[in-house]
């Protein structure tokens, strides 16, 4: 499969509250789904035992972009998060 690619490093280009939500909304996940466990910020956030609501984990996740999971792919308009076996996109 050929396609052409829009790479996006959100460390140095963060997502905006907005952005992060659109992305959320098509995952069809929570944003606690979304959240990468081995980041260190989850564990000095103690997010694994502290509940937060979808609205304070979004603004986490802008604030610290290492706890969002990766990588991100958006491919006709379907969204793939996390770990991908590539025989799943279609």
């Amino acid at each position: 499969m050929n396609a052409d690619l829009d790479k996006r490093d959100f460390f140095k280009d963060p997502f905006s509250e907005s952005e992060l939500k659109k992305i959320i909304k098509m995952s069809g996940k929570k944003p606690s789904e979304l959240l990468r466990k081995r980041d260190k910020m989850y564990k000095e956030l103690d997010l694994g035992n502290v509940k937060k609501t979808d609205v304070q984990i979004i603004k986490l996740m802008v604030k610290f972009p290492g706890l969002i999971l990766r990588p991100i792919i958006i491919l006709d308009n379907k969204m793939y998060v996390g770990k991908i076996d590539a025989s799943k996109i279609k």
